[in-house]
């Protein structure tokens, strides 16, 4: 018991570091005409400050974990956080979209060293420290985000001093609540090594398309949604704060599905689900009150493939679950910057809510490589049920 209370002591601050995290990779995108305003460009412009955030946490993450490997852990998180607040910071004086930018690309390098912080567990109990900890990314989604968007409301620049505040906070818990924690470095070779597997390869292409799929619309929500909240960003508020109830009604769901059938099957349907309600997205927001309704479905279809994603990975390989999720991490974020980039290319052709169209295809690609895996590895199924797949499915 004394254990468990020490364990909960320390995980506490990184659930709020991973709070942060998600609040700040996410929040851009309820904040784009406001930047765009305020920066002179465009909102297509404005929305590669997100691609640019995703694809630096996608890209950096593993190349620097590996170089701070050897690091004591808590001096690794306090580096991590300090690069974290200061590119926040940067980013909330920026005078220009240059400087923000890069300052967007400093912070996203911080933002992927935090995604570490889960391996100060003994390996008994890594599952349930990774979801305590990743519990704060779901709660960012559902709550962080929202009140993100209405603090932006007055001043974008508001919502990121107060994500770089939580990062100080964050970062004092860590000083007081964790010891020197010595870990194995593990080398990039190491990390990369699971890539040559076709099974693994095709699983992380799925999670790629299924985010990417997601984001061609999110990172574009404020003018998607703007006829049914008529540019206010109090209903902006309500709609994401819809959509990220819908992510955890959605996330506990996923979980229970992923016990009782095949993981892989849940990814299929979650994925057809999100098609279905990014195709429909055009009819659904023209109506505030039926806006509401499709944020709250869309929230729980998309997100019901990423818990049986990971259960699969784990179930995979055991003893490599800390390598291959981490790289799942990675397949996240790139596949929210190449939805970003996508919607970026695509708003001066459609209209906002046609990106909707634009997401459901993507989304139906990924249903099909999520089932050429299948066929392409017999021993799939076998797996996917397998005791190892149980108990991390409240994984973010």
């Amino acid at each position: 018991m004394r254990d468990q209370k020490r364990l909960l002591r320390q995980l506490i601050p990184l659930s709020m570091a991973l709070f942060a995290v998600g609040t700040d990779g996410f929040i851009i995108a309820g904040l784009l005409p406001q930047i765009a305003a305020d920066l002179d460009v465009s909102v297509a412009v404005a929305g590669q400050l997100v691609t640019a955030f995703a694809l630096a946490f996608a890209v950096s993450a593993p190349i620097l974990g590996a170089l701070t490997s050897g690091m004591d852990r808590r001096a690794a998180l306090l580096l991590a956080l300090a690069i974290f607040v200061v590119g926040n910071a940067a980013t909330a004086v920026g005078p220009n979209y240059e400087v923000v930018i890069i300052a967007r690309v400093v912070t996203a390098m911080g933002a992927g060293l935090i995604g570490a912080a889960a391996a100060i567990a003994p390996e008994q109990r890594r599952g349930r420290a990774l979801a305590f900890v990743m519990g704060g990314l779901t709660l960012a989604i559902a709550f962080g985000l929202p009140a993100g968007t209405l603090i932006g409301g007055a001043d974008w620049r508001l919502t990121l001093w107060a994500v770089a505040a939580l990062g100080v906070v964050a970062a004092a818990g860590v000083t007081v609540a964790l010891g020197p924690i010595s870990l194995p470095a593990v080398t990039l070779r190491d990390r990369l090594a699971p890539l040559r597997e076709i099974r693994v390869f095709g699983m992380l292409a799925v999670t790629v398309l299924t985010l990417a799929g997601t984001h061609v619309l999110y990172t574009y929500i404020s003018p998607t949604v703007a006829g049914a909240t008529g540019g206010s960003a109090t209903s902006l508020t309500v709609v994401l704060l819809a959509w990220g109830v819908g992510n955890m009604v959605g996330n506990m769901a996923a979980g229970r599905l992923a016990d009782r059938f095949p993981p892989r099957q849940v990814v299929s349907w979650g994925l057809a689900a999100a098609a279905v309600m990014l195709g429909v997205s055009p009819q659904a927001t023209g109506d505030f009150a039926m806006t509401i309704v499709w944020a709250v479905l869309w929230g729980v279809c998309v997100s019901l493939p990423v818990v049986p994603q990971q259960s699969r990975l784990v179930a995979h390989a055991p003893d490599a679950a800390a390598v291959l999720l981490g790289l799942n991490n990675s397949a996240i974020y790139v596949g929210v910057a190449l939805g970003g980039a996508l919607g970026g290319l695509l708003q001066e052709q459609l209209t906002p809510s046609g990106l909707g169209l634009a997401g459901a295809a993507v989304s139906v690609a990924g249903l099909l490589a999520n089932l050429a895996t299948r066929r392409a590895v017999p021993r799939a199924d076998a797996t996917d049920r397998s005791p190892g797949s149980r108990g991390s499915h409240t994984l973010r």
